[in-house]
């Protein structure tokens, strides 16, 4: 079930919260509201493929036991052997599904074996529970969490605002909030910012990325070269298009939250301001960031063995985090570049961070927007055919294909759709410069009657064009 649909905004929402603060309201005494909470959460994510539910509640089950186990057992050599169960039975089930057919197909091609491909589907979310059970497993080991009850363990994994698509959060950011009294009640003063942060996020997805979708697709699609500067609109486009898809999941994960009295992690604060490559990572994906700084770059040593082993952990961090987005060698491309240029900062950033601020932006937003190419492009061919482009010099005339994405009703005269064009891109930059992110947003959100219209007119345009949207983008991942 996507957020931005007709069954989800209709009915699935009004339901779920009518039931929870309902059941809230009447039985004070028993958890009905959670496990209501839970068995929803739990058809919003069979909404999508009802023979991957079972994948979802046996991992719950078995991580729940053995994080008990770890927590009961005094013996640190049967802890050891719950810890690797657990390690090894998530990354098992997550390599099996997602990796699979990737690993066959390359050892096939390198040793002449035939072994059979299996062509899995993934079930949606898995990176993102599984990391999230991973997270607790491990903290399980080390004795930093409290026991819990099932119940809350299961909402804890199945909340369905991030179940999807993040973000990853920690047990001690969710369930505590779900224990607090207050927030069995429905509150407007956490309803209203809610609405609000969702409405945005659904416009930014649906109004704003699917349309810079529509450039990235042909642009990539294409058999024919491009010019100069239609690569550069399409490798923008793309750009922009990850940008409002992905911070317009976590404003409706934001939102939807905030309607059920919990504040969501946040995961995105504004990526594109960023004025170096480790600043990005703070802003992008930040829970994600979190996950592989605390598991994985500290683990390893993180920068406390010298530079030559600091720059190998994050290289090692930046490929894994490649690997994680996509089972393909341009995502591994894509990370092992992240991992270069955090490299090159670590060891020249002293000179660097003397560079005028416009600079250091400039190129820190140029090199995030050719690396998305190899992230977007589906085969080398296609990556290196939208590269070259970008620097081949070549001003010749722009596709009506590309700016009649951009067209209106409205045509004053035959440039019109090729200033719409600019005017789109322009926009965009300037709000994700220029703009307070909707964290901020809702922070500060005092409900006025002007909040109140700006709501209603873009839930209602969002309606009135959901037939054609897509897919959040990182629910591939």
């Amino acid at each position: 079930m996507l957020f931005n649909s007709y069954v989800f905004i209709l009915a699935f929402l009004p339901v779920t919260l009518v039931g929870y603060f309902g059941l809230g309201r009447l039985c004070k005494r028993l958890p009905l509201n959670k496990v209501w909470l839970v068995g929803c959460s739990l058809v919003f994510y069979a909404y999508f493929n009802v023979r991957y539910l079972p994948i979802i509640v046996l991992s719950i089950l078995v991580n729940y036991a053995l994080s008990q186990g770890m927590l009961t057992v005094r013996s640190q050599g049967v802890r050891r052997l719950l810890l690797g169960l657990g390690l090894a039975g998530n990354l098992g089930v997550l390599g099996y599904y997602k990796y699979y057919d990737f690993f066959v197909e390359n050892l096939n091609a390198l040793a002449g074996t035939s072994f059979v491909l299996h062509h899995l589907v993934l079930p949606l979310g898995i990176s993102f529970f599984t990391f999230q059970q991973l997270s607790y497993v491990i903290d399980s080991y080390k004795r930093t969490v409290p026991r819990y009850n099932i119940l809350d363990y299961a909402l804890f994994v199945t909340f369905f605002p991030q179940l999807i698509a993040g973000p990853i959060v920690l047990h001690s950011e969710i369930v505590p909030q779900f224990a607090d009294p207050e927030n069995r009640r429905f509150r407007f003063d956490n309803f209203a910012p809610g609405l609000y942060a969702f409405a945005l996020g659904l416009f930014k997805k649906v109004i704003v990325a699917d349309t810079f979708a529509q450039v990235a697709e042909w642009g990539f699609a294409t058999g024919q070269a491009l010019n100069t500067p239609e690569a550069w609109l399409v490798a923008l486009g793309y750009t922009f298009q990850l940008y409002f898809d992905f911070s317009g999941y976590c404003d409706m994960a934001l939102g939807l939250g905030k309607m059920f009295n919990i504040r969501i992690t946040q995961n995105f604060n504004s990526p594109y301001k960023s004025l170096d490559i480790k600043e990005f990572w703070q802003r992008w994906h930040m829970t994600l960031s979190r996950f592989f700084t605390t598991y994985v770059y500290f683990p390893l040593g993180g920068s406390r063995r010298g530079l030559a082993r600091t720059c190998v952990n994050l290289m090692v961090v930046f490929l894994v985090s490649g690997l994680w987005h996509g089972a393909g060698w341009l995502f591994v491309l894509w990370g092992g570049l992240h991992g270069l240029m955090s490299v090159l900062y670590r060891l020249f950033r002293r000179p660097y961070d003397r560079l005028h601020p416009a600079l250091r932006w400039l190129i820190t937003f140029l090199f995030v927007t050719v690396a998305w190419v190899f992230f977007r492009a589906e085969t080398m061919d296609s990556a290196m055919t939208v590269l070259r482009a970008m620097f081949s010099m070549d001003f010749g005339a722009i596709n009506a294909t590309v700016t009649n994405v951009f067209a209106t009703p409205l045509n004053l005269h035959p440039g019109y759709n090729a200033i719409m064009t600019q005017l789109w891109y322009a926009l965009a930059l300037a709000g994700v410069l220029g703009l307070p992110n909707t964290y901020e947003l809702t922070d500060r959100f005092q409900p006025t009657l002007g909040r109140a219209a700006l709501t209603v007119v873009l839930l209602v345009a969002c309606v009135l064009s959901l037939s054609g949207v897509s897919v959040f983008l990182y629910y591939n991942f």
